[in-house]
């Protein structure tokens, strides 16, 4: 009998929690993202713009539920170590999905290595497999609170 462990979200440092942002469009609100994984460490500003660049060339499919956006482009230079940041918006902003619009929270992942997203992915699956999650984010007040309906450790 297989006891492989469910995969764990990494710790979230303060940096990667924005609370509250303003965000007149979705790019702004990717932009607010973006700068989060900047001042965590995770990628560069170049990253940022790549993640605005995927939206404009696939559409809004980054918007996984409703409410939650998932930001993120492609591994590569831009990229220093896997990394994720909690982005809450003070007003919800249309990202132009038909269905999930629209997005209070937007999550923002960055990874290394071409593969290395899908034990982060299946870990956020995971966590918003419980739809009060987003609500829930969305509402919080601290960097604390996210990190525990997350359920994820401080770095």
């Amino acid at each position: 009998m297989s006891t492989h462990a469910l995969p764990s979200l990494p710790p979230l440092p303060d940096s990667a929690v924005v609370l509250g942002a303003a965000a007149a469009d979705w790019r702004s609100a990717l932009g607010v993202a973006g700068s989060a994984l900047v001042a965590s460490g995770a990628a560069t500003s170049a990253y940022g713009r790549a993640m605005v660049d995927m939206v404009e060339e696939h559409g809004p499919y980054i918007v996984i539920s409703p409410g939650l956006a998932l930001a993120h482009a492609r591994p590569g230079d831009d990229v220093h170590r896997d990394g994720l940041v909690v982005v809450t918006l003070a007003e919800p902003v249309s990202f132009g999905h038909p269905y999930n619009d629209p997005v209070t929270v937007v999550l923002g992942l960055a990874v290394a290595a071409i593969g290395a997203h899908l034990d982060m992915i299946a870990a956020l699956a995971n966590v918003f497999n419980d739809a009060s999650v987003t609500p829930r984010l969305a509402a919080a007040s601290t960097v604390d609170e996210v990190r525990a309906i997350m359920g994820v450790e401080a770095a």
